[in-house]
């Protein structure tokens, strides 16, 4: 009978796993939150977009992220004003990403407990234990069965770490002739990408989907990644 190799099993089971994620995009996923009081209907009212953010207004990135806005509230029957005229609605939008968090995550490892040498995972490896008064004490050797070889992951834990980013695109739409607030809503999302050009597209498209939604409501949108050419 042949010898199987466990080890060179995980490894091969993990990189199989890995070019399978590879292969396939990842939905974005955003939590939205929107409420209205006297929307209109739409029925070719006029509006323009302006940066909540002064800093932003006039950016060409500010600009980029406005025409996705303005084509959404233009395919709901709203439309852009034209110049000179008085808009009926004056919308204001803001996006960002912070600076991102530490997520760290273990998973059991695919150590093989008979092999490593002297200092390795292995049979031969010495133990370090703690006594009465923290004196430390060293066995010549380690039993697999005895210190857990054949537990979870075969005797070790893989620690790694990424950066988790939170991302929002906040937006307010407000009566131009007396600037009452008639919708708010903000769309927020984590990724591992801090990319403002990949994710506020993303975060424009939750936040319109199913636009206006329910007044104070907050509910999770699911963006299909793009598809393949």
């Amino acid at each position: 009978m042949s010898k199987i190799n466990f080890r060179r099993l995980g490894l091969a089971a993990m990189t199989g796993a890995a070019l399978a994620l590879a292969g396939c995009a990842t939905p974005f996923k955003a939590d939205v939150a929107r409420f209205q009081t006297q929307l209109p209907a739409p029925q070719g009212q006029s509006f323009v977009i302006e940066a909540s953010n002064p800093a932003l207004e006039g950016g060409i990135e500010f600009g980029q992220y406005a025409n996705l806005v303005a084509g959404e509230l233009t395919r709901y029957g709203y439309r852009p004003a034209a110049n000179g005229e008085r808009a009926d609605m004056v919308v204001r939008m803001d996006y960002g990403v912070d600076k991102g968090r530490e997520r760290v995550v273990s998973s059991p490892s695919f150590g093989d407990p008979w092999y490593g040498g002297y200092y390795g995972r292995g049979f031969y490896r010495p133990v370090i234990v703690s006594g009465r008064g923290g004196r430390r004490y060293v066995y010549g050797y380690r039993d697999p069965f005895l210190w857990g070889g054949f537990g979870p992951g075969w005797g070790g834990t893989d620690v790694s770490s990424y950066t988790v980013y939170t991302s929002g695109l906040n937006l307010q739409i407000n009566r131009a002739a007396d600037g009452y607030r008639l919708f708010e809503g903000h769309a927020e999302a984590q990724s591992r990408d801090n990319n403002l050009q990949a994710i506020v597209p993303n975060l424009v498209e939750a936040m319109f989907t199913g636009f206006p939604g329910n007044s104070g409501e907050r509910v999770r949108i699911t963006v299909a990644p793009p598809e393949k050419g």
